[in-house]
C-alpha cells in the first residue's frame, strides 16, 4: 500500500496527470481495441512503479521522464498514432509524407527507457561507466525490439485489424526506424540527462 503522507507533493502530481490524461484518453477514442493495445505497456508500466514505490523508489527525473512517455503514448492511443492533430498539421504544412507522431514517440520512449534502466543498473550493481553505458544502450535495443516483436505478434494474429497499431504508414522500415530512433533517443538521453541524473541518485543516499 502506498502510504500518502510519504509521497513527495511532485510525485502525486504525476500520478494525478498521468491518471487525468489516462481518462481523457479513455473517452472516444479513434479506435477501442487500437486504444487497448497501445495503452497495455501504460497500465503495467504504471502497476509496477506503483507496487515497488515503497520498496525501491525511483529519483523524481526518472518518474517526470516515465510520465512523460506513458502521456505521449496516451495520446497516440487516443487519436491513433498517424493521426495525432499537430503533427498532422507539421505533415501539411511541410509536405512530409507521414504522420511523425511516432518517431517522436519512440526517442522519448528510448530516451526514459534508458535512464531508468541506467538507474536500476547503478543502484544495484557496481559497473564501470564505459560498460554502463553499453549495458544501459543493449538493454533499452532490447527493450525496443521485444515491443517490435509483440507488434508484428498481434499484427499475425489479428490480420489487417492491427494496421492501425502497427502503424506502418506504407513504410517497410518502418520497424527498423522505431528501433533506431530509441536508440538514438537512448544516447540523447545518457549525453544531456546524466550528470543531472548522478545528482538526484546522490540525494537518495540521505534518505
Amino acid at each position: 500500500m502506498l502510504k500518502l503522507k510519504s509521497i513527495p507533493k511532485t510525485h502525486l502530481f504525476l500520478i494525478l496527470i498521468l491518471l487525468f490524461m489516462f481518462i481523457w484518453s479513455a473517452l472516444k477514442p479513434d479506435q477501442l481495441g487500437t486504444w487497448f493495445l497501445e495503452v497495455i505497456p501504460v497500465i503495467l508500466g504504471t502497476i509496477i512503479i506503483l507496487y515497488t514505490y515503497n520498496t525501491f523508489r525511483l529519483t523524481t527525473l526518472v518518474y517526470v521522464l516515465l510520465c512523460l512517455g506513458f502521456i505521449i503514448a496516451l495520446i497516440g492511443g487516443h487519436y491513433g498514432y498517424g493521426k495525432v492533430p499537430l503533427f498532422n498539421w507539421f505533415k501539411d504544412y511541410f509536405q512530409l509524407g507521414r504522420n511523425y507522431y511516432d518517431r517522436f514517440a519512440h526517442i522519448t520512449g528510448g530516451l526514459a527507457a534508458a535512464m531508468t534502466i541506467r538507474e536500476i543498473l547503478l543502484r544495484k550493481f557496481q559497473l564501470s561507466p564505459k560498460f554502463l553505458i553499453f549495458l544501459v544502450l543493449g538493454l533499452t535495443l532490447g527493450v525496443s525490439a521485444s515491443y517490435e516483436l509483440a507488434e508484428g505478434l498481434v499484427a499475425l494474429i489479428m490480420g489487417k485489424a492491427a494496421e492501425a497499431f502497427v502503424g506502418l504508414q506504407g513504410d517497410i522500415w518502418d520497424t527498423h526506424w522505431d528501433m533506431s530512433l530509441a536508440l538514438l533517443g537512448a544516447i540523447c538521453g545518457l549525453l544531456s540527462l546524466s550528470s543531472i541524473h548522478n545528482r538526484y541518485l546522490a540525494l537518495l543516499k540521505h534518505y
